[in-house]
């Protein structure tokens, strides 16, 4: 029975979380009984949990100063995801991080346009009732296009992009499960697999880094770092970050397969895009200075990061004692940002399980949504990179096909890290004519 009651106590709440699927699940079902202020045991560590936008704006304003998925990781699951360094360094890093995406749009967007061209190309021969997996398309060209503009033009390689992909999942897939109960450390084979992975994608990124050091111009985004005063494993260290980050903690993936999606279910939205392309470029094709003129385009971005509850979680250190409401919030605790119940919160957002766009016609939606950090000036350099990208994708894709949902077709979300299907998604798809 001692043993019994210590391991419950050493546990938590894990096994809750367990339970109920995911920690945005778990989350869910604890604001919806306690309210928009909980908390809960993860392990043997006290969290707290903010479930919506009044509580969000108490605590966000004081204590915006670190990375909070990189405060989440560390925490929970005691993964050193960064280099380290205390705000001033953070805001160094974002900084360097926001040129070197400018820069790399700006020196890579042929290229983008291309990689998109051909997956919309093969989609236009397909016959017309012919049902496209998009998971494993997107995700193909989401590789393709991160591994070369960021790592620059070794990828051009297939087996590099495969490699570079294999290890990816691997590694990843393991921090989504961490989240729940810590199952790796549990398993030496599964851990042998997650730290051989690490150690391979740590060796590519050195011989990208040994390979472009003596580059003078900076087409890719490794090479900005390279050329910072960043040492050569905070570039290891640092870029890894970003890779991920915008792979699958935020981004470039997740984004493209839920606004397709979402797009295959509304024939009305779509019809509003190709509209505002036609006024916005006419017949030219998208470029980067047009973009931010595309302003329907990011209503669909912001309203499919909502409806899908994209990161579902992020989280901030309480650097010192606080209040939300009449909740005093002890020094150096957890606090979790529950994202995907706040996205999902009838009192910020009218009809919050419909996918409408048009909500965010209205500042209070746009204020609410800058504030969680998914637009504006909160918003990190690779979710805006990510959202370039799916322009592209969405721009290409409406302005030459129709996009069709498959009959009968039920698509759930998996909330790990990020929301994803848990299968293969399904569209058809026709020619504009």
């Amino acid at each position: 029975l001692g043993s019994l009651v210590f391991r419950l106590a050493l546990d938590g709440n894990i096994q809750d979380i367990v339970n109920q699927g995911s920690l945005h699940e778990f989350l869910a079902c604890l604001h919806g009984q306690f309210g928009p202020v909980a908390s809960f045991w993860f392990g043997g560590r006290p969290v707290v949990s903010l479930g919506s936008v009044d509580q969000l704006r108490q605590h966000i304003n004081p204590n915006r100063t670190t990375d909070s998925f990189e405060t989440m990781l560390k925490s929970l699951l005691g993964y050193r995801s960064g280099m380290g360094g205390g705000a001033t360094e953070a805001v160094m890093r974002k900084k360097l991080y926001e040129s070197a995406v400018n820069n790399t749009l700006k020196e890579n967007f042929p290229l983008l346009l291309k990689l998109v061209e051909e997956l919309v190309g093969k989609w236009k021969s397909f016959p017309k009732d012919q049902h496209t997996p998009l998971c494993a398309h997107l995700l193909g060209l989401a590789m393709k296009a991160v591994t070369q503009l960021a790592l620059g033009d070794r990828f051009q390689n297939d087996a590099e992009v495969i490699g570079f992909r294999k290890n990816h999942e691997a590694i990843w897939s393991e921090i989504g499960k961490g989240y729940l109960d810590g199952s790796m450390e549990k398993s030496s084979i599964r851990k042998e697999h997650y730290e051989s992975a690490l150690a391979e994608m740590e060796t590519v990124l050195m011989s990208v880094a040994k390979d472009r050091k003596g580059q003078r111009s900076q087409t890719a985004f490794v090479d900005a770092l390279l050329q910072s005063n960043l040492t050569d494993r905070q570039v290891i260290k640092s870029f890894s970050q970003t890779v991920d980050v915008s792979l699958c903690g935020c981004n470039i993936f997740p984004v493209c397969i839920w606004a397709v999606h979402f797009l295959s279910t509304s024939e009305e939205v779509q019809e509003k895009l190709h509209q505002e392309l036609e006024d916005v470029l006419g017949s030219e094709p998208v470029s980067l200075d047009k973009i931010p003129q595309l302003r329907y385009f990011q209503q669909v971005l912001n309203e499919t990061v909502r409806t899908a509850k994209l990161t579902p979680i992020a989280a901030q250190l309480q650097e010192n004692e606080g209040k939300v409401d009449q909740h005093i919030i002890p020094k150096e605790t957890l606090v979790i940002y529950a994202l995907g119940v706040v996205l999902q919160d009838a009192d910020t957002w009218s009809r919050p399980y419909k996918f409408d766009p048009d909500r965010f016609t209205e500042d209070s939606a746009s204020k609410s949504f800058s504030l969680l950090g998914f637009s504006g000036s909160q918003a990190c350099p690779e979710l805006r990179f990510a959202y370039t990208v799916a322009t592209v994708v969405l721009s290409t894709v409406v302005r030459q096909l129709k996009l069709h949902q498959v009959k009968g077709q039920v698509v759930e979300a998996r909330s790990e890290l990020v929301s994803t299907p848990k299968d293969d998604t399904w569209i058809t798809v026709s020619k504009r004519s």
